[in-house]
């Protein structure tokens, strides 16, 4: 499951973009499903591990993706690490969602969820549910007008 904190968690890596250009890893870009997400967020290409192709901005290097799949690349590869989800945009919402399924459906002994820090608000769609872990309250929800609610108390008291 999601589990998703509002505000800045003591653990949390916030700035993804440069995490992610201090430990990304030639490999990752081989996976299919990173492919997928580069494709359908960025609308870009991997051509190799060092290389990714978009019709408007050419051949850039994986540091030059958007900070919303460097984010999701991270969160898949590194699924016990807490990361703000902010530089996510709608469009990364449904592969946030994907990936914490693969992550429970892998570890199906230990359950293993996925805990993401949040500053903004996000649009739940109707479906998905994440559980909010402020608190220590752990609530699950799936309604988005609930969730819009509980989004502006937590940011609101940062």
């Amino acid at each position: 499951m999601l589990k998703i904190y509002f505000g800045s968690h003591p653990d949390e890596i916030y700035n993804t973009n440069l995490y992610f250009k201090n430990i990304y890893k030639d490999e990752w870009l081989s996976n299919d499903f990173v492919k997928r997400m580069i494709k359908e967020i960025d609308n870009s290409d991997v051509i190799n591990n060092n290389a990714i192709k978009n019709d408007i901005l050419g051949t850039f290097p994986p540091t030059g993706l958007s900070g919303g799949v460097k984010t999701l690349i991270l969160i898949f590869f590194n699924p016990k690490k807490i990361f703000n989800i902010s530089n996510c945009g709608d469009n990364c919402i449904p592969f946030l969602f994907e990936i914490a399924k693969k992550i429970e459906e892998s570890s199906k002994i230990n359950k293993k969820d996925i805990t993401v820090c949040l500053h903004h608000f996000l649009r739940l769609q109707d479906g998905m549910a994440v559980k909010v872990i402020n608190d220590k309250k752990r609530k699950v929800i799936s309604d988005p007008i609930e969730f819009l609610m509980l989004a502006n108390d937590y940011l609101r008291r940062n």
